[in-house]
């Protein structure tokens, strides 16, 4: 393991030459966002958001509404975006909840993966304890697979939660992974 101290994590070194900043977004990397968005959104696969969204759409929903958003960047090039905010309002907003977004020419190289890492780390400084994510579609057997790989549990299945663009109706999953002891008050 390497030190990254741009985050204060401790990351495999390929993470470390993978020279990738990952750092919060910015007005000019909007068109780049937006870009990943609806590339991802529009096939109906791996996201509930709806497939006709414009990039109105994208940045309410990506940029706007979250309580942060990053992108994941390599010699200037946006290759991927995540967000972070709470899980719910109020009582249950110790629980944060993310969404993480990999353009399709930079899949596979890790980004996803230094992106939860980042997540992870980010929702610890931010005072958050644990992070759960309420629709992993079934389907998306890379996105599950990395998620378990990555320490969280899948703690329900919600028959039929997708209306997949292709195959109809399947199953979500609700994934969970604490990230601190509760803070005794």
């Amino acid at each position: 393991m390497g030190r990254c101290y741009e985050w204060g994590l401790n990351l495999p070194l390929r993470f470390w030459y993978m020279r990738l900043n990952i750092r919060h977004v910015q007005l000019a990397d909007y068109d780049a966002v937006c870009d990943i968005f609806l590339a991802i959104v529009r096939p109906g696969d791996t996201y509930a958001y709806d497939p006709s969204s414009t990039q109105a759409d994208a940045i309410h929903h990506w940029i706007d509404y979250p309580q942060a958003t990053y992108v994941a960047e390599r010699d200037g090039q946006i290759l991927g975006t995540y967000y972070i905010k709470p899980n719910q309002p109020g009582l249950g907003n110790h629980i944060c909840n993310c969404g993480y977004m990999v353009a399709e020419s930079a899949r596979g190289q890790g980004i996803a993966t230094a992106m939860c890492q980042h997540s992870q780390a980010e929702a610890i400084r931010l005072g958050f304890q644990a992070m759960q994510f309420n629709l992993v579609v079934s389907t998306n057997v890379g996105a599950v697979a990395l998620w378990h790989k990555l320490g969280f549990a899948t703690l329900g299945t919600l028959p039929n939660g997708f209306r997949h663009s292709q195959q109809g109706f399947v199953d979500t999953y609700i994934m969970y992974k604490q990230l601190q002891a509760p803070a005794l008050q």
